[in-house]
């Protein structure tokens, strides 16, 4: 929506990557979001946010990046820029998620997969992460943790529902150009089975 901004019911594959991402990133790895399961049922909260009503254009940042004098700061503290939109947000959520790590070909180290994996791991059980971990927007900070015995973890919701058109990802095919990617979530007893990406438009 332009104006009024609505939450998904369950975060998308894209944002459950950013968590891997936050965790764990380099430049030849690439994470691949198989399964999202919910943990807690699905509920909402309206609320209204302040934010700024313009942009900074393209071309000002390109040229302050080359040395110009364009001016690229917006102004929060001026009544004409500040702007309220309410928002129709999830609530007390709580996933599990599940992806895998592909590292891609041609990179330089020339150290196993395993060692990626590994490294992952021991900054999941100590709590590192390159950045914070959020949920969708950077406001919405996240707790993680690594699940080693899955024999004490909660069951997903029992709910089953087709959630409609969700976000998977952008496909950056064309750098200049990024198209974003949908499929259709269904959430069967709680989870969200995203590989392979069936049904994308």
């Amino acid at each position: 929506m332009k104006v009024e901004r609505v939450s998904y019911d369950v975060i998308t594959p894209s944002a459950a990557r950013a968590v891997f991402e936050s965790i764990f990133w380099k430049p030849s790895v690439k994470w691949h979001v198989r399964r999202i399961e919910v943990l807690t049922p699905i509920r909402w909260v309206n609320l209204r946010r302040n934010e700024v009503k313009s942009k900074v254009s393209v071309s000002s940042v390109v040229s302050a990046m080359q040395g110009g004098d364009a001016d690229i700061g917006i102004y929060a503290d001026e009544p004409d820029e500040r702007v309220q939109r309410a928002a129709l947000l999830l609530r007390d959520v709580a996933y599990r998620l599940h992806a895998d790590m592909e590292v891609r070909a041609d990179r330089s180290d020339p150290a196993p997969q395993a060692k990626f994996h590994a490294m992952f791991e021991r900054r999941a059980l100590a709590g590192q992460c390159v950045n914070q971990p959020y949920l969708g927007c950077r406001e919405f900070a996240a707790r993680v943790r690594l699940v080693t015995d899955m024999a004490s973890e909660p069951a997903p919701i029992a709910d089953s529902r087709d959630l409609g058109w969700m976000l998977h990802d952008m496909d950056f095919a064309n750098p200049a150009d990024p198209q974003p990617v949908f499929f259709r979530a269904q959430m069967q007893r709680g989870a969200i089975d995203v590989d392979g990406r069936g049904n994308t438009r």
